[in-house]
Parts: structure tokens; C-alpha cells; sequence
């Protein structure tokens, strides 16, 4: 395999561990790419389940994937990294673009910042998970059980993960009103999935259009027409069927190196 492949690290959904993705991570070897799921903490086969003595943060789950970075660019300084973030998973990708030395790219499949207001009738779903559930479960048993969404859950990340719903305020510094750091400038894919309800596509833009400048974006809506037959755009579907997500990010990567080799600017495709 060329040194010159990427590499692409997987950052897992909520509850989902890294054996998920093991159909993810083959379709871009067959491509010639590498991949690697990096692990769910809580939810590997190893791992210790969440609990009120067991708990851990986005910032705890953040320093994984600067781990992880930072020791694929050890083993192959030339080797493009690029961040693959499912649902939280692409949340916790852009804390990382954000504070640590970032990958050479990023993609967000499923991916949203999931404020209530975005979603439609206001969210309300969304918004009694995270102003009475998640708070009421978490002080009760010290982290949240099975089968509340995301249980197991641990306490500290699932309250920081029900702020965000609550109020549009990520667990870490992020761009916006309050300018507390500037966006992400490595080229972005956001995939949207239609039909996604825990991740519509307006939620999904503004999680584009908060966290990355908009000339390093590209979002790709994977309709329900360009499913093949046998495959899936579900929020968690699709990675196992992945085949059509691969080759748009192949693609995409294409695009992207072609333009840095010409020394032209990204087009803005954030109208998708």
C-alpha cells in the first residue's frame, strides 16, 4: 500500500464500539486506503461499563483521538490523517480539529450539533431527553442505564452532551457569538443522511456553518435514491453497508489534493 494513502481514524457513535465499523474499515483498505476504529470507551469488550465510580468527559474522549493522531503522524510523518466522526463521534472529532494539532481533513457522517432548536416542532423530543432524563437518571444512579438513549452512559459526557441540546453550548471552546476560538480551516465532508432523525440536515448544516470556515466545506446529502439495493443510509446502517459513503470521501480526498496541488482555494460547496 502506498505510504502516500490515507490513513482514516474512526470516531465512533454513542454506545457503538469499534467492532462496529469493522465493514467500514475494510471497504477503504479495498480501496487502498487504511482505517482504523478507534475505541468507544465503555463500550469495547475490555472496557469497564459507566457507572457512578466509572466516569469519564468529551475531554476525556478528545484526548483519544489526539493520541491516536499523534501516533499515526509518528509512524508515517507523510501519510495524510483523516478524521471519519459517526454522530458524537464527529462532535468529539471537531473539539479535536479545534485544540489539538489537527488532521490533515475531517469527515462527519451523521454528525450535528444537536440543539433543539434546530429540529422540527422545536425538538421537544430531544429536549425533555435532555432537560429531565439525562439529569434525573444521572443523579439517581451516577451514570445513565440502559435503556435510555446512550446507556450506558457516563454522567460527566452525558449532562455535557444534554447542555448542548439544551442550549447550543458545546463542551468545549467553539466558534460563534462569543468568538472563543476560530473555526476549523482542513477541509470538512458533512455527510447528511436523509431521513436521519437524530441528525436532520438542518442541524447538520449548523454544525457546518458553527465549527468550520465555509470555503473549507463540502456537504453531501446521501438521498434514499442513491442507496443501492441491499444497503442503507440509516443513522447507523450506513457503516455497514459503507460502500457509496467511501467513494464520495474518496473522491471528495481527490478534489481536495488536486486543489492544494494546484494552489487554488476549495470551492464552497456548503450549499451541498
Amino acid at each position: 500500500m502506498p505510504q502516500t494513502a490515507p490513513l482514516v481514524l474512526v470516531s465512533p457513535a454513542m454506545g457503538i464500539g469499534s467492532r462496529y465499523y469493522r465493514p467500514l474499515a475494510e471497504a477503504f483498505r479495498a480501496r487502498g486506503w487504511s482505517a482504523l476504529a478507534l475505541p468507544r470507551r465503555g463500550f469495547e469488550p475490555e472496557d469497564a461499563r459507566a457507572s457512578r465510580a466509572h466516569d469519564w468527559s468529551y475531554a476525556d474522549e478528545i484526548a483519544v483521538i489526539a493520541g491516536a493522531v499523534a501516533a499515526a503522524r509518528a509512524e508515517a510523518p507523510h501519510r495524510p490523517v483523516i478524521l471519519l466522526g459517526h454522530s458524537l463521534g464527529a462532535q468529539l472529532a471537531a473539539g479535536h480539529q479545534l485544540h489539538h494539532p489537527p488532521a490533515d481533513g475531517l469527515v462527519s457522517v451523521g454528525g450535528c450539533l444537536p440543539h433543539h432548536r434546530d429540529y422540527p416542532l422545536g425538538g421537544l423530543p430531544l429536549l425533555i431527553q435532555a432537560g429531565v432524563i439525562v439529569p434525573l437518571l444521572t443523579a439517581l444512579f451516577g451514570h445513565l442505564p440502559k435503556p435510555a438513549f446512550g446507556g450506558p452512559g457516563a454522567r460527566t459526557q452525558m449532562r455535557e452532551w444534554a447542555r448542548m441540546a439544551r442550549t447550543g453550548r458545546t463542551p468545549f471552546p467553539a466558534p460563534g457569538p462569543q468568538a472563543e476560538c476560530p473555526p476549523i480551516r482542513t477541509p470538512a465532508l458533512m455527510v447528511a443522511l436523509e431521513g436521519d432523525r437524530l441528525a436532520p440536515e438542518r442541524p447538520v448544516r449548523s454544525f457546518a456553518a458553527r465549527f468550520f470556515a465555509p470555503e473549507s466545506v463540502t456537504v453531501w446529502r446521501y438521498a434514499h435514491a442513491d442507496v443501492p439495493a441491499g444497503a442503507s443510509n440509516g443513522h447507523t446502517g450506513w457503516a455497514r453497508t459503507p460502500e457509496p459513503v467511501v467513494d464520495r470521501i474518496v473522491t471528495w480526498w481527490a478534489d481536495v489534493e488536486a486543489n492544494r496541488f494546484e494552489g487554488t482555494a476549495a470551492p464552497d460547496t456548503m450549499r451541498g
